[in-house]
């Protein structure tokens, strides 16, 4: 900070210009910020302008075709199939994972005994792939192997669990699935909130004689929002690109009852070589990421005051 002859301080120069602040970090940050303008902003645009093209096999950005495209997709029936199996796997995938991650953690934050045991049990099958569910739980639901097998050895005859093959009720199946692999995540999630908070908050509670449910359900969760908003948005990223899961329980099947946009798109652009109409279904699935993308930005970021 320097002096004037006058004993004035010096405002300006004791604050260097903003622009080179960190610049150590600023600097190392630049291969990132080039290859998220390059990779990702670029290639995103460019799979918008050929969704507006008739490719097939490769590229053709000059065979413009406007909303062609877009106009077939949501005509195309396993499209809408896709569409409203997302729509019913992600709100109940939502909804769950949130409620049984929070009870496990819940739970455990009560300090129960071989607390690392049991929560290194229930987030085991987060380590695992999609592939290994789906084909663990495609034969847990196989009705020869399965569930339905062993509980009819116990006797009852008459007991039927087949989900993968009820084209009604299929994406039920690959749900039970997917609860099983992220309720583990959320539950770490949720754990750590629950830890990070003041341990005078509990004393309080207990003071006023507030039951320990009701200071969960109005005391911790409104506290705990930060981590609901970043749970909700990973397991939103999850569901909005879900692949593996289906095409490893069943295929799309039966049929395609079981279809998701994401394998439409793999389909479509390596299966039926027609890039155009993949690329529309990409942009489509990329509206529904910025659906989930935007109102977490305006919860984080938007309601703050500026102080």
């Amino acid at each position: 900070m320097a002096v004037t002859d006058t004993g004035r301080m010096d405002v300006g120069a004791k604050r260097p210009s903003r622009l080179f602040k960190n610049m150590t970090a600023k600097i190392a940050a630049i291969p990132m910020i080039a290859t998220a303008l390059v990779v990702f902003i670029g290639c995103t645009a460019w799979t918008i302008y050929h969704s507006f093209t008739r490719s097939r096999l490769l590229p053709a950005p000059d065979k413009w075709t406007g909303l062609q495209n877009y106009d077939r997709l949501w005509s195309e029936n396993r499209w809408l199939v896709s569409i409203e199996n997302l729509a019913i796997f992600g709100s109940c995938s939502l909804v769950l994972s949130l409620v049984i991650g929070f009870i496990l953690a819940a739970l455990l934050d009560r300090k129960i005994r071989f607390e690392n045991t049991i929560r290194t049990i229930i987030l085991y099958p987060f380590a695992l792939s999609f592939v290994v569910t789906g084909l663990v739980w495609q034969w847990l639901l196989n009705p020869d192997l399965g569930l339905q097998n062993v509980v009819r050895s116990w006797g009852w005859e008459t007991f039927t669990f087949d989900p993968l093959n009820n084209a009604d009720i299929v994406i039920y199946g690959i749900l039970i699935a997917g609860i099983w692999q992220g309720s583990g995540f959320v539950m770490v999630l949720m754990l750590a909130g629950m830890r990070g908070i003041d341990e005078d908050v509990w004393k309080a509670s207990r003071v006023e004689g507030i039951p320990t449910w009701k200071t969960y359900i109005f005391i911790v969760i409104p506290m705990m929002r930060p981590v609901f908003v970043t749970a909700l948005v990973i397991i939103s990223a999850g569901i909005i690109k879900v692949y593996d899961l289906v095409v490893a329980q069943t295929s799309g099947g039966p049929g395609i009852a079981s279809e998701v946009p994401a394998k439409y798109v793999i389909d479509k652009m390596f299966g039926s070589q027609n890039l155009g109409l993949g690329f529309a279904a990409s942009t489509m699935m990329l509206l529904s990421v910025l659906v989930v993308l935007i109102p977490w930005a305006y919860l984080e970021f938007g309601g703050k005051k500026e102080r």
